[in-house]
């Protein structure tokens, strides 16, 4: 592209650097030649690999997010940009006025079930939950028609949309293979001296971490090498602190090895030393209608997966036939699906080459990257 078309990327909820808006959709954009600007959450006006981020402050409360909001409407009608695509459902009506003010094309980009997850949303009484869900549904009839295209994630995720006269893509969270030479060039599976279970992600209730400690409580008399690594961020302190009572309780203290976040890039170097990586989200109606990144991350690095049994990340379990799948409210089923793994090295082996295949040939961003591209070459041209 010899004049370069100008893209402006909004959120005022997720971090600058979401690997999804910044690493994945926003790189790639990049790499096409087309001028990017992303206007997020940040503390000062920078460009990072070619993207030019408009900061709006660190993130805040929902209170103070509304004036953030109204700042970033007006940034975003100062960028004249070609596209507007906005990542958030609360940008949803800010989308609606710039297209409504320039005349441009927008894209309202789903990440989640949104109505699902307003039932998780522990700051929303109980009582009321349904009643916001309702509205922010008849919310999206009314406006996302006006939409130009809708991106979002899963199939059940994306039903919804369908229905409604807009344009939609599916364009899944799969990871980047450059992030994961490391484990594609790698052809041995975990380490026979020092093997150890996995679970990368946030410390949360949603994602069923004590029922992960109570299962391995469960393995460790049978195989009295094997640790367990948790990796990344702990949610809320009430939380964080059952998990550290059940592993004081359990007499797991020198088993279980708490790992605080780590940068994307590290990522491979615990998983592609690991015997088997955990994915054991609790059935909460948003865990249930989206595929969680680490499904894919596990894939990429050859690890066999335990996963919950929800259909949907069990159709990517057995297609790529990489792993298991248990109750991930039953700890002696979770137990047990390992156990079955950690006792078959063949299978073990088998099932990790499978992983490293499926990743390769279909599950990775290089065949999200087109389509992305293919959405916006058709906007751009229309």
């Amino acid at each position: 592209m010899d004049d370069k078309i100008k893209i402006c990327i909004l959120t005022s909820v997720h971090s600058v650097f979401d690997t999804r808006i910044f690493r994945k959709e926003a790189t790639t954009l990049v790499k096409e030649g087309y001028d990017v600007r992303l206007i997020a959450p940040h503390e000062k006006n920078e460009t990072i690999k070619g993207i030019k981020i408009i900061g709006v402050g660190k993130k805040s409360n929902r209170i103070l997010r509304i004036f953030k909001t109204i700042k970033l409407s007006f940034l975003a009608l100062k960028q004249r940009a070609k596209v507007y695509h906005f990542h958030d459902p609360e940008l949803l009506p800010v989308g609606i006025l710039l297209k409504l003010f320039t005349h441009k094309k927008i894209i309202y980009d789903v990440h989640e079930h949104f109505p699902n997850a307003i039932l998780n949303k522990h700051w929303i009484p109980r009582g009321l939950r349904k009643i916001v869900r309702k509205a922010f549904e008849i919310l999206e009839l009314i406006l996302v028609p006006y939409v130009d295209y809708v991106l979002y994630t899963t199939p059940i995720v994306g039903e919804r949309y369908k229905q409604m006269n807009v344009r939609t893509e599916r364009i899944e969270n799969l990871p980047q293979p450059e992030y994961f030479k490391k484990c594609l060039e790698n052809d041995e599976i975990g380490s026979s001296e020092d093997p150890y279970i996995i679970y990368l992600g946030i410390t949360a209730e949603t994602r069923g971490i004590l029922e992960i400690v109570m299962a391995f409580s469960i393995l460790v008399d049978k195989h009295p090498n094997l640790k367990l690594f948790l990796v990344g961020p702990t949610g809320t302190k009430s939380y964080g602190d059952k998990v550290i009572e059940l592993i004081n309780n359990l007499k797991l203290n020198n088993k279980v090895k708490r790992i605080p976040p780590v940068p994307y890039e590290e990522i491979q170097k615990y998983l592609k030393r690991a015997s088997i990586g955990i994915l054991n989200y609790l059935p909460y109606p948003n865990n249930m209608s989206c595929l969680p990144n680490k499904i894919f991350e596990y894939m990429a690095c050859g690890l066999p997966i335990v996963a919950s049994h929800f259909p949907i990340y069990k159709k990517v379990v057995e297609s790529a036939n990489y792993g298991k799948v248990a109750n991930p409210e039953d700890p002696q089923d979770i137990a047990r699906q390992i156990d079955e793994l950690l006792m078959n090295p063949e299978l073990l082996n088998e099932m990790s080459k499978n992983a490293v295949k499926a990743f390769k040939e279909k599950y990775n961003w290089n065949f999200e990257s087109r389509k992305l591209l293919d959405v916006y070459s058709f906007l751009v041209q229309n």
